[in-house]
């Protein structure tokens, strides 16, 4: 079901960790936690910065792989205004797939900002950019001789660092990313998510009165979230 912009802009006001708990009350595989990825830029773990947008996938495969689809032209000039872009490199490899010309390119085009399911490389480019991005790690070698873009827009899968289940993320599903983690919301789930992240911070904040009036957490959360 395509989610109204209503939703959408509820959904822009809450925290990853918000709804990652709501996505997991709707049986979403780890409630969709991209666990692994942490915030380089603008600052690294900045609580003042957050993206938000539909994913637009690039699935990398290591250079030597001749068998795997090309696209039809550079990944960095098919980034849709507005979306965040989710790169997925093989897994193993020491180099970067992404780095400061492409994050200057995806600036340009409006990128809401930019997940790397790999490494990454010239810091201080991205940061001055002002452009955020949140990968596995960093690397000083480019991408050359290691991997290249296969396809574009299609779906790709993220295993978190902990293993379990993984998360397949779909071409549009949204991201989030704040400075607690990253998120990725399925596009059918946004409107339920959208009312537990509501109904839960409606108690969170009620058991905070309680709280700072010096109430105890036990009984506290036992009356209130039942």
């Amino acid at each position: 079901m395509p989610s109204s912009s209503e939703a959408l802009r509820v959904l822009r006001k809450f925290a990853t960790c918000d709804i990652g708990d709501a996505l997991v009350k709707l049986g979403v595989p780890n409630g969709g936690y991209l666990s692994g990825l942490k915030m380089f830029s603008p600052g690294v773990l900045c609580t003042k910065t957050r993206i938000f947008g539909p994913a637009y996938t690039v699935r990398m495969v290591r250079d030597s792989d001749k068998a795997s689809p090309k696209p039809p032209k550079h990944f960095a000039d098919a980034i849709p205004k507005d979306s965040v872009v989710f790169v997925s490199q093989p897994k193993g490899l020491i180099s970067a797939c992404w780095g400061g010309l492409m994050s200057t390119r995806a600036k340009r085009l409006g990128a809401a900002g930019v997940v790397i399911d790999g490494r990454f490389r010239d810091l201080a480019e991205h940061q001055e950019l002002n452009i955020g991005l949140f990968a596995r790690d960093i690397s000083i070698l480019g991408s050359n001789t290691f991997t290249r873009s296969s396809e574009l827009n299609v779906p790709v899968t993220y295993t978190g660092l902990e293993g379990g289940e993984a998360v397949v993320i779909q071409p549009g599903d949204y991201i989030v990313g704040d400075a607690d983690g990253v998120v990725a919301v399925p596009v059918e789930q946004v409107e339920g998510c959208v009312k537990l992240c509501q109904e839960r911070y409606a108690i969170d904040e009620e058991t905070r009165r309680f709280l700072e009036n010096g109430e105890e957490m036990g009984p506290t959360i036992q009356r209130l979230r039942k």
